[in-house]
Order: C-alpha cells, then sequence, then structure tokens
C-alpha cells in the first residue's frame, strides 16, 4: 500500500477515514494534498470504490492536474472516469452537459472580467446608467456578490427598487439585462459557473439523484475559501450520503472581500452532524523560529478552531525585521539582500525568493530595483497574457467560431483586421439583426439584404461571416493548434502586427506564444472526466481551459527568476527565502480593515499565510515614508509586529535611514517603543512635512528617476515652485525635469 508510506498518525487516520462526513483542519504546510491523493487511493485500492464514483474539488486547475498526476502515480494507472478540477471546471462540465434545460446549448461561451465588463458597460448605456457616473467595474462586483449569494436578478431587483442607496438602484436596473444579454448571446460569465449548477440541480430532482449515486464520495480542498453557492453545491451533492471529506485551514481564510464565507469551516460541524475531526499541525515546510512567528500572530485572532504549528526543523535563522527611509531605499535593501543570498558561500538560484507585498502598486519600486540591478523576476498577478490585446483578439475569432451567437465577440474583431466595416455599418447591422430576431454574425451573412448598408460594408460582412463558418466547420475536425494557425495565417495576422512598429513586434510574439501553446494543449489534461473527450471539441476544451486559468497558475516554477506576487497569490506557494515588504499600518492591514473585527482578522490571517510560505528565512520590512497614489504618507510600523517577541527577530535599519533619520527637525520626530518588536521607531508629526520646492540636490551627485533610471545632477536652476534640476540619465542621456514633479531620490550606494 504505496499511499499510506510515511504518513504520520494524524494523516493516516484522515486517509482511513471511510464512510461520514469528516472536517481535515490542515495547517500550513502539514501535507494535506498527500492526504487527499492517498485517500482516494485508499477508497479505490482499500475498498473498491470505483474512480467514477468520487468527486475532488479543488481551487486552481494546477492543484487539480497534480493530484491527478499523484494518484495515477501512487495506483499505477489512471483513475478512469474520476472528476478532478476546480469549482469553475466541474461546474462548467455539468453546464455543457444540461445547458438546454436552462435555455441555452452547449456551445456557450464564458466570458472573463474583461468580456463581462465590456458587457456591463454596454448594458448601462442601455438602461441610462452613466457608465462615467457609475462605475462598470463596481457594478460588475455588486452583481458577482450578488450571484456569489444565489441571490438572482428578479430577487436582487424586487428588494432593492425602492432603496435609498443610489448606486444600489442602478445595479437594480442594470443587473436583469446584463443577464438577459448573458443569454441572448449563449453566455455564461464566471460567476455563473458556481451558481447554475446549484439551479440546475435544484431544479431538477432527477439530475440531482442521478449525481448524487455517481459521486458516492466528495472531497474539497481549501475549504475556508468556499461561498455560499460552492457550499450549497457541495451540500446538494453530498446531504444524503454524507460521505464528505473537507480539507482546510480556517487560519488561511483571506478571500472574505469576494464572498468565501469562514463560517463554512468553522461551522462544519453544525451542518454535517456527528463529523469526525482530525488536525494536521506538524509542518513540513518551515523552521521552527518561522512557525513560532506564526502561531504568535494568528494567536491572536478570535474567529478560529486553534492549532499550533510544529516542525522537527528546530532553530533557524531569526526573523528579520527592517526599517527603511522610503520604499525606494527598502527595495534597495531587498535587492542588496537577494545578491548576497545568490552570490553566498552556498548560493542560492534566484527562483527560490519570493517577494510579497499587500497592494500591486508596491510591485513598482521593487521592480526598478531589481531592473536596475539585472536580476531576472517575474511578476504574479500584473498584466495577464490572456488579458493582452492581441490574445483576446484571437480568442475572440475562437469563441465565434464556437458560439454564433457570441455578439461581444463579434463586435471585437467583425472589421479586425480591417475589412471596410465601420461604426455607421455595424449599426444599421444591429438595428436589422435586432428586428429580424437573428444574431449579429447570421445577419453579416445576410448583409446583401440589409438595404442601408454600401456595398465595401456589405462586401466586408459577407466575407467575414464566411471565415467564420468556414473555421466552424473546421473546428469539428481539426487539433486546436492547426485551428489557430490556419486561422492567423488566414487572416494574415502577424504582418498587421509587424505593420505597428515596435510595440506590434512584441504582439505578434504573443500570438506566437498563444499559437505553441495551443500546439501543445493535451485536451485529456483539460477535461475533467474522461468522456469529455468524446463529448466536446478540442475547441471547446482550450476555450474552457483558458477561461478558467488563474494567475497563479501562470507562474513558472522552472524559470530561474525571483518571483514578485501579493500576498493573496502567494497562498498554496511555497519559497525557501521569502521577504515580507510594506509592513505599515494602514498598507498591511489596509486602514478599511479597522471599520470592523472581521476584515481585521482576515488582514492578520493573511499575514499569517505570508509567514507560512518561507521555508527557510524570513524578510519583514516596513518604511517610514512611502508615494502612494502620488502622494507621500508617513508610517509607523505595523501593529501585527507587535505579537512578534524580541527573541525571534533580527532588527535592522538601512544605512540611508541612519543617516537620514537624524538631520530631520526634531519637531518632526516622536519616538516610541513597539510593544513587541523591541526597537525605537520614530512616527512623524503632522505638522511636519517635505518641503519638495527646497533644492535637496547639488552638482554632480547621483540620483534616481522612477522612469530613466540612475543619471547625475549637472545644472539646477530656478526658485521655489519653478525649481529645475538638469540630469544626465545613463540610459536615456540629459533630461531637465521640474523638481517638484520629478520625483527625484538619491543614488545611494
Amino acid at each position: 500500500m504505496r499511499h499510506l508510506e510515511r504518513l504520520n498518525p494524524e494523516q493516516l487516520e484522515a486517509t482511513r477515514h471511510f464512510e461520514g462526513p469528516i472536517l481535515v483542519l490542515a495547517g500550513a504546510g502539514s501535507g494535506k494534498t498527500r492526504v487527499l491523493t492517498a485517500r482516494v487511493c485508499h477508497l479505490i485500492h482499500e475498498h473498491g470504490v470505483p474512480p467514477d464514483h468520487i468527486l475532488a474539488v479543488t481551487f486552481t486547475n494546477k492543484a487539480a492536474g497534480e493530484m491527478r498526476e499523484r494518484i495515477g502515480r501512487l495506483l499505477g494507472s489512471d483513475p478512469a472516469g474520476m472528476w478532478v478540477g476546480t469549482f469553475h471546471a466541474i461546474g462548467a462540465r455539468l453546464l455543457r452537459r444540461h445547458a438546454d434545460r436552462l435555455g441555452l446549448d452547449r456551445a456557450f461561451s464564458i466570458f472573463d472580467a474583461e468580456q463581462s465588463l465590456r458587457l456591463i458597460k454596454s448594458v448601462q448605456e442601455s438602461v441610462d446608467v452613466d457608465p462615467k457616473r457609475w462605475s462598470p467595474k463596481a457594478i460588475r462586483s455588486e452583481i458577482s456578490n450578488a450571484k456569489n449569494q444565489l441571490v438572482d436578478a428578479a430577487e436582487f431587483t424586487s428588494f432593492n427598487q425602492g432603496t435609498m442607496d443610489p448606486f444600489v438602484r442602478n445595479v437594480a436596473r442594470v443587473y436583469p439585462e446584463y443577464e438577459k444579454s448573458l443569454a441572448d448571446q449563449n453566455a455564461f460569465d464566471f460567476d455563473d459557473l458556481l451558481t447554475r449548477p446549484v439551479e440546475l440541480l435544484e431544479a431538477h430532482p432527477e439530475l440531482l439523484d442521478r449525481y448524487r449515486e455517481r459521486f458516492a464520495f466528495v472531497l474539497v480542498d481549501e475549504y475556508q475559501d468556499t461561498n455560499k453557492a460552492q457550499f450549497r453545491f457541495i451540500e446538494l451533492l453530498a446531504k444524503s450520503h454524507r460521505n464528505l471529506m473537507v480539507v482546510g485551514d480556517d487560519d488561511q481564510s483571506i478571500y472574505g472581500w469576494r464572498g468565501a464565507d469562514i463560517r463554512n469551516i468553522l461551522d462544519f460541524e453544525q451542518a454535517f452532524a456527528g463529523a469526525n475531526v482530525v488536525r494536521l499541525e506538524r509542518n513540513y515546510r518551515s523552521t521552527q523560529r518561522i512557525l513560532d512567528a506564526a502561531n504568535r500572530v494568528i494567536s491572536e485572532n478570535v474567529q478560529r478552531k486553534g492549532k499550533t504549528l510544529r516542525t522537527e526543523r528546530a532553530g533557524g535563522e531569526p526573523v528579520t525585521l527592517l526599517e527603511a527611509l522610503d520604499e525606494n531605499d527598502e527595495a534597495r535593501w531587498i535587492v542588496k539582500e537577494i545578491e548576497a543570498r545568490v552570490e553566498s558561500v552556498a548560493p542560492l538560484p534566484y527562483r527560490s525568493i519570493a517577494v510579497l507585498y499587500r497592494t500591486n502598486a508596491q510591485a513598482r519600486a521593487l521592480e526598478d530595483g531589481l531592473r536596475r540591478a539585472g536580476i531576472p523576476y517575474q511578476v504574479v498577478g500584473s498584466v495577464r497574457f490572456y488579458e493582452r490585446r492581441e490574445i483576446q483578439d484571437v480568442l475572440a475569432y475562437l469563441r465565434l467560431i464556437s458560439n454564433p451567437r457570441d455578439r461581444v465577440a463579434f463586435e471585437r474583431v467583425v472589421n479586425y483586421p480591417r475589412r471596410g466595416v465601420g461604426l455607421t455599418s455595424i449599426e444599421h447591422l444591429r438595428r436589422w439583426a435586432e428586428a429580424e430576431g437573428v444574431s449579429l454574425l447570421e445577419a453579416a451573412a445576410r448583409a446583401d439584404d440589409i438595404l442601408e448598408l454600401r456595398a465595401g460594408g456589405s462586401r466586408g460582412l459577407r466575407g467575414f461571416a464566411d471565415l467564420i463558418q468556414r473555421f466552424s466547420a473546421r473546428a469539428t475536425q481539426a487539433t486546436i493548434g492547426d485551428l489557430m494557425e490556419e486561422l492567423v495565417e488566414d487572416l494574415d495576422l502577424v504582418r498587421h502586427l509587424h505593420d505597428e512598429g515596435p510595440e506590434g513586434e512584441d504582439r505578434a510574439r504573443n500570438v506566437a506564444e498563444l499559437i505553441a501553446g495551443a500546439v501543445d494543449f493535451d485536451a485529456s489534461l483539460a477535461a475533467v472526466a474522461d468522456e469529455d473527450l468524446d463529448t466536446f471539441t478540442e475547441l471547446d476544451l482550450f476555450l474552457q481551459q483558458v477561461a478558467l486559468v488563474a494567475d497563479v497558475d501562470r507562474l513558472d516554477p522552472d524559470a530561474d527568476s525571483v518571483t514578485l506576487m501579493t500576498l493573496h497569490n502567494a497562498k498554496g506557494l511555497e519559497f525557501p527565502i521569502v521577504f515580507i515588504a510594506g509592513m505599515e499600518e494602514g498598507l498591511f492591514p489596509l486602514s478599511r480593515a479597522y471599520d470592523e473585527p472581521d476584515a481585521l482578522e482576515e488582514e492578520r490571517r493573511l499575514f499569517y499565510v505570508g509567514i507560512t510560505r518561507a521555508e527557510d528565512k524570513l524578510f519583514l520590512s516596513w518604511a517610514r515614508q512611502r508615494r502612494r497614489a502620488g502622494d507621500f504618507t508617513y508610517n509607523t510600523a505595523s501593529s501585527f509586529l507587535e505579537a512578534l517577541p524580541p527573541e525571534l527577530l533580527d532588527v535592522r535599519r538601512t544605512e540611508r535611514l541612519t543617516v537620514t533619520a537624524p538631520s530631520m527637525p526634531h519637531r518632526g520626530r516622536r519616538a516610541y517603543e513597539s510593544s513587541g518588536a523591541g526597537n525605537t521607531r520614530y512616527e512623524p508629526d503632522p505638522e511636519y512635512s517635505m518641503n519638495q520646492d527646497l533644492p535637496r540636490f547639488v552638482k554632480g551627485e547621483r540620483v534616481v528617476h522612477d522612469t530613466f533610471g540612475s543619471g547625475a545632477v549637472v545644472e539646477i536652476s530656478g526658485f521655489g515652485r519653478d525649481l529645475k534640476i538638469t540630469v544626465d540619465f545613463d540610459d536615456v542621456g540629459p533630461k531637465k525635469l521640474v523638481l517638484r514633479y520629478a520625483s527625484l531620490e538619491k543614488d545611494w550606494p
């Protein structure tokens, strides 16, 4: 029984559990994936459960793939028929099979965030809700929250029509029309992949009975991050047979802001009476010093089951707590520390290092520092590959080939590359299609019947419709790689992109990367179940995989580069060396968290997640001042640091801070002793502010600019607010700048 080898007693207890509900409280780094895979193997190998009677739900595509691969390796064969996938992927599979029961056909499109946002804006305009006054993003977020609480458009509108809140009233006007537009286009948005399967199972008892019988054993990973819709989906499938294993960590519940409900895991024993509870507290990742820091931080939360992580890796390096002058000073220190670690006697690869932060905006200074030092890095969660313009264009063609009713896709590419179809032609087409009750694509195929169209527009529309119809037929036979290569060649897309200049060349390379990914696409890995391969085309499965891909799934673990990412994106990952930057009050925790105790506890859980990503060494840093949204903020260290006892810490200050701090006016400093970290910090007095109009620089000294990089001051002229400075930058040559706008910093060694 290979699957039971090297399991500790608690892991064995969870693995050998057979029937009935079980909650596995799995601390960070405690081997929960091993338990999940071992239990699936035990069910199949020891209890004779057919693989197609098992449903395993994960939170990332990467985790789903790894789980299936591990199970196959332990069993010696693929678990044929078993469903393994994310909630969204499994929901999409169910909807593909039964979309007709919801009034759609199986070739539906899945609108990602960008596509749904476009549709929201379009709907706002159609119902006179001004997108310039009422943010489409905010309206989409409100609709998303409602859906994940299983509140449909009719219920939302009925409840909020008379509300005094004008924003909510406007959402109530947009929501029903947005849903109607999705249905008209044979499309679901991302939230529908969670909510509509619930609707499907609740509305069709015979279908629910079929899936309850099929999925006699249900396993759910990352249960602490489930929302109401996900809980209801699992409850529907498992409530009768009760063979449900959920694995999660209440201390790592960090997605309340997008609808996750920590009560799902805290109240599991009430929802499933008689549930067995197993705690996995043995950590296989971090040193004891790192775990001591994590345990002390999270112990301050009230909403938790309670557990204490322990490890056999006694001792370890202390946690370094750094105080810096500003974000650039912080970044320079982090870069130098990375260089020291990589070039040490026992050198580490760049891939062993991660820099984590609370907000994406913090990445700018860190990227600048790494770039200047020539250190390779990758940013997880910046501009997503699949959200780039040229990639969205190709995918819009593919979506329209798959789903002829996809109006958002049609309007995006009907005149790209240009084929003589202007805005006036599209408006005539739209009116005619609406009057005839047909899709825009069908109207384009019948363009000769639209009298208002000029000959050029009519010809372009017919040609476009012919192209889509031709590739729709080809999609039933071709692999996605061949289909995409032929499409890009037919459109002469690479030439059109190259004609855009240097930026177009980058876009062409991105399209080439997309094609390479399509050529390498393995439909069997995209399928939740083996029968999907016979049910859907490669195009269907490819588009589905693209729609479901998460930021963290695009992390390249083999690239020898430093990883930059938000703390949210870091969940589930681990690195030998971790930096957590920006440990300042108001930034981490965010200021708004103080408005609600639950939000503050979630911020603290996020800090706990960050700490427990580190295997060997943890760095925490904060900056006394930081430029945020164009303004300087003057900071104190995060209150979260107060939980850390002095014996765990190695407290440091940057050289720049040591030199600069004493020169600040005395009335601008108010020293105070931290109750936890044990080092003296300075809180700026509100009366003191930096005067950026003063000539803080002299000829010949080195300075740094956010955009232009490093250079030397060659001239200073003017007075007061008109003070100007000329800098000879190393990379771009001399630039004359207005000092108050330049954001120059001294280039400290």
